[in-house]
């Protein structure tokens, strides 16, 4: 007779199956189970319904309709979660996808689609010879789940040294080595500019640029743009707030007048004073040009709290890098390599906590900026 298989199955067989004693078996390409045939010549005809079809044909039904239930769910969580998600990965298109996608890729679903479909798969209920089959096959997939959960170390390896910027550390970290690198600059005023204009080409110097890069680019400009987008401050007040490193702000008398920062018309009663030396934001360096200058602005309530919380912010690196000074100034050990000196000024700070004291304080100057009101 004609061969027709069956379309949920793959078939294996060899050229001289016929008069041996060779086991045909059918491989499930859904589920992913073995089962063997006690007559392996036998084949479905047309005519002719299979057992284990007329055993789990409704079973079969119902687990796909819910798993087209589950390629739906799915399609709207990623369609929710990724902002780069484009129309093509919309959720018809997705519908279109062979629903073995699901089961022969669990890597390319989230945790939360594989707890789904697992959630799905049905276990045999008969008392065959078939079921020694499917417990196997379920244990070995319950290894490949909980093997393809597990990192590859050797990926993450490659990604953190060919593109240092796509490797994970801890925020805490990333502060630690800023610390580092201002006692080293504090002993070796060049340090910092050698970082920055690519002479030092070592890891421990890489690492050290990679956290100062960090720091600017992901805590604290990020927060001063916020700020000043969301404010009716004029370019010039924003300049002179940018220039002087120390401020000090004191309720004055009140009077109804243009608020000096966004010159609005204002109940203005605060007092802000600028002062401070120049200097350059990457090298830290100082510029004595006109070093006893000072500005006196008044402002309103709400332009006397956004200087605070955007100074605390624009200046942090600077402060914390002339208290890393201070600590060096202090030690009297004469005649040591910086190496040495360094990390014994480091073991110190952090052992007393005042690494972390630092670091607090900036995680405080965040939430300030991340908090603060819109202007009305």
């Amino acid at each position: 007779g004609k061969r027709k298989s069956l379309s949920t199955s793959v078939m294996y067989d060899s050229e001289e199956s016929e008069g041996s004693d060779i086991v045909v078996r059918k491989v499930s390409a859904k589920r992913r189970c073995i089962i063997d045939d006690d007559e392996p010549s036998e084949e479905c005809q047309p005519d002719k319904t299979c057992p284990t079809e007329n055993v789990s044909a409704s079973r079969k039904q119902k687990v796909l309709a819910k798993l087209k239930e589950l390629i739906r769910q799915s399609a709207a969580r990623r369609s929710c979660s990724s902002a780069n998600c484009e129309d093509s990965n919309s959720e018809a298109a997705i519908e279109e996808e062979p629903l073995c996608r699901l089961l022969l890729t669990p890597s390319e679903g989230s945790e939360t689609d594989i707890g789904s479909i697992k959630d799905f798969v049905v276990e045999e209920e008969e008392g065959n010879d078939d079921d020694d089959d499917v417990d196997n096959t379920e244990h070995v997939k319950s290894e490949n789940w909980s093997h393809q959960k597990q990192p590859n170390p050797s990926n993450s390896k490659l990604l953190a040294h060919y593109i240092p910027q796509l490797s994970r550390c801890d925020h805490y970290v990333h502060f630690k080595r800023i610390v580092k690198a201002f006692l080293i600059n504090a002993i070796d005023d060049t340090f910092l500019g050698s970082l920055y204009d690519g002479t030092r080409r070592k890891k421990y110097a890489q690492d050290m640029l990679l956290s100062l890069h960090y720091l600017d680019n992901r805590f604290i400009q990020p927060r001063l743009e916020n700020l000043i987008c969301r404010s009716r401050w004029k370019d010039r007040y924003k300049e002179r707030v940018d220039c002087y490193p120390d401020v000090r702000i004191s309720l004055k008398n009140t009077r109804n007048m243009s608020c000096q920062a966004c010159e609005m018309k204002r109940c203005c009663k605060f007092s802000v004073l600028l002062s401070g030396r120049l200097y350059n934001s990457k090298t830290l360096e100082v510029d004595d040009f006109m070093s006893d200058d000072k500005q006196v602005l008044k402002v309103g309530m709400v332009c006397a709290n956004r200087t605070r919380v955007y100074h605390n912010l624009k200046h942090f690196k600077y402060k914390l890098y002339r208290d890393c000074s201070s600590v060096a100034a202090l030690d009297d050990v004469e005649d040591e390599p910086v190496k040495d000196t360094v990390e014994r000024l480091f073991s110190h700070l952090e052992e007393s906590g005042w690494i972390q004291k630092r670091y607090n304080d900036l995680e405080d100057y965040m939430e300030d900026a991340d908090n603060f009101q819109e202007e009305k």
